[in-house]
């Protein structure tokens, strides 16, 4: 046998191992976030369950961001001698605790400390997550671990929100929520039998600082406090878009049933496809470039969310989803690619800003659209992504 006859079968064995290990990371990072949107799928029956206004519910389901904030920035800065396999596991079993007694209350008070409590182990979850791939992949494999991360993210926004409208519509909302509890076992139950037991999971720093002090050098440059803010507004507009957009679909002209609201949510699959393609745009345009053409092209779908026609409304969902996921992606790779020293804690900030920009967005948007209704929060959220367009133009490529 010559010595290519040997190497094309290594090859390939390499291949498939490598899409059989990029398969199971995205099924990881779906069943790690796919409770996170899941329940604005059914945010109309939410309303009518616990008798609140649209603005309550809405920021009673995204409470969850409040936990994800948090969780992201502590696992990051005061996390190092955490098993990274151990603490996914027991994070997402831990999950199923505050999911299934989602199933079990009337109280809107108790509903968003459990939304928190979700947030917290999922976010603990997806930064262990993050750094286990970064210690188990090489520089060639790192950047299909982190496309495969980030479809499986993607297709939990999707599939997450149609099995929620699906099980809700059919069997009743405590059904959906023990539903997703079993799909939180299971998750943890993959990570146990699939992942390999590791070490502690960042090593302190070189000068043995305290944790509490890593945040401070990325807070000082300029372009990480800008994506932290771009970051910030991104799922701002994300979360203030698709959280409300449900309630104008349910109602007149457009009057979507329950069912046909979670079908809705086939609007993510074009994001599945183009979300990949982050990194050849942002090669191609520069982070300022590709942030500026990404979310005006979401700043457009903006605009088609204001018709009255289904399909010019669902062109503009999809569009808005296209836009932010990629802006996201890009703005991620920039933090990573800038911040040469302490990057686990300029990846925590970022985690943190997003979604606490998911938060404020709940809240602020909820209070617009009782207040003023649809179109001047579709106006809102287009300025909002104009700001983060602007604070773009700090972002510089880097050098090869």
């Amino acid at each position: 046998m010559t010595t290519s006859e040997h190497t094309e079968p290594t090859r390939l064995r390499m291949v498939a191992a490598d899409s059989w290990r990029f398969g199971l990371i995205a099924l990881i990072a779906f069943l790690t976030l796919v409770d996170l949107f899941a329940a604005q799928a059914i945010l109309p029956s939410l309303v009518v369950k616990f008798g609140v206004s649209r603005a309550t519910m809405g920021f009673a389901v995204n409470a969850s961001t409040f936990g994800m904030a948090v969780a992201g920035i502590a696992v990051a800065l005061f996390g190092r001698g955490i098993d990274r396999r151990n603490g996914i596991w027991i994070s997402l079993a831990a999950l199923a605790i505050p999911t299934t007694l989602l199933s079990q209350t009337d109280s809107i008070l108790v509903f968003a400390l459990l939304r928190v409590a979700q947030g917290l182990c999922m976010s603990t979850a997806f930064t262990l997550t993050m750094a286990y791939l970064a210690e188990h992949f090489s520089a060639r494999q790192t950047t299909g671990a982190l496309a495969a991360y980030v479809t499986g993210n993607v297709a939990s926004n999707f599939f997450g929100r149609l099995m929620s409208a699906a099980v809700a519509d059919t069997f009743g909302i405590s059904t959906n929520f023990l539903t997703f509890a079993g799909l939180n076992l299971f998750g943890a139950a993959l990570v146990w039998f699939t992942l390999q037991k590791t070490s502690a999971m960042m090593r302190a720093d070189a000068k043995g600082g305290p944790a509490r002090a890593a945040w401070k050098a990325p807070l000082q440059n300029a372009e990480l406090r800008a994506c932290f803010a771009i970051g910030f507004l991104i799922l701002f507009v994300f979360i203030g878009t698709f959280t409300y957009v449900n309630f104008q679909l349910v109602a007149a002209p457009l009057s979507l049933t329950p069912m046909a609201l979670g079908a809705v949510y086939f609007v993510f699959l074009p994001s599945m496809l183009t979300t990949p393609l982050a990194g050849r745009v942002a090669a191609g345009l520069g982070p300022r470039g590709g942030i500026g053409a990404t979310l005006g092209l979401a700043i457009a779908g903006l605009l088609l969310l204001l018709a009255a026609s289904l399909s010019v409304v669902l062109a503009g969902m999809a569009l808005v989803a296209i836009g932010t996921f990629l802006a996201q992606a890009i703005a991620t790779g920039h933090v990573s690619r800038t911040a040469s020293r302490d990057r686990a804690a300029a990846s925590g900030v970022y985690l943190a800003s997003y979604y606490a920009g998911g938060l404020a967005g709940s809240f602020i948007i909820g209070q617009l659209y009782d207040r003023f209704g649809w179109t001047a929060c579709v106006v809102l959220l287009a300025a909002v992504l104009a700001g983060a367009i602007a604070i773009a133009h700090v972002l510089q490529t880097p050098r090869t």
